[in-house]
């Protein structure tokens, strides 16, 4: 139990008599299996998002370098347009598949994460064209630092997805939607269901999200995540 009295993921877990993914397990499960094993914590985590807006979550960390966790993430970033692109350290995912093996590439990340090691890259700085004969900066991280990313999003995402509203999603620079956050749900037949909602662009939107200090954000509403 954390210091103000809040349950934690594991302590929730034995009352719920549920079995968390992070147990030990060394071996990494197929990417159906991974799919799977994700979308069940992520449905628990906005479970209990949901039902107390005011829970700490203390040890998500865990579930970061949790087998499942990363073979989902890693076919994320394996899935992705960039996996083409190397960061600074020149490797691709086909060449991480290639030359080192998946596996043993997560089992490297893994190791770094559980051991508190783990550090990440400095972006490789490129430019692409833009409208007019401009260029834009572009920084790539490296394919470790994807995959890390990606697996902090699958924990994180559900416990935040359960602050925002209905109607809750994204704007570009034009005021057009461009991103909708997912609606963490279930239809009676038990599938995962996705919502949205839509509403007229705001400029107050746009200049609050940049100006606001994010850490600020997310220590108001889930202060211990224990991801930092």
């Amino acid at each position: 139990m954390g210091k103000d009295g809040s349950v934690s993921v594991k302590e929730q877990a034995a009352r719920d008599g549920d079995t968390l993914v992070n147990t030990g397990v060394v071996a990494w499960p197929d990417e159906d299996s991974a799919w799977a094993t994700v979308r069940r914590m992520q449905l628990k985590l906005h479970r209990w998002a949901s039902e107390d807006s005011a829970r700490r979550f203390g040890d998500l960390f865990n579930l970061v370098y949790d087998p499942a966790f990363l073979i989902h993430a890693w076919e994320r970033v394996r899935s992705n347009d960039g996996a083409r692109t190397a960061g600074i350290d020149g490797l691709t995912v086909a060449q991480i598949e290639t030359r080192v093996g998946v596996h043993a590439f997560l089992g490297q990340v893994r190791d770094l994460l559980k051991s508190g090691e783990y550090r990440p890259s400095p972006v490789r700085r490129v430019k692409i064209p833009k409208g007019g004969g401009k260029l834009r900066s572009l920084g790539i991280p490296t394919v470790a630092d994807r995959v890390v990313q990606a697996a902090c999003k699958a924990v994180l995402e559900p416990v935040f997805e359960a602050d925002f509203l209905p109607c809750s999603y994204g704007f570009a620079r034009t005021g057009e939607p461009k991103t909708r956050s997912p609606r963490f749900t279930t239809s009676p037949p038990g599938r995962p269901t996705i919502t949205t909602c839509w509403r007229p662009p705001s400029p107050r939107v746009w200049i609050h999200l940049h100006t606001a200090p994010l850490a600020d954000c997310l220590d108001q509403n889930r202060p211990s995540c224990g991801v930092d």
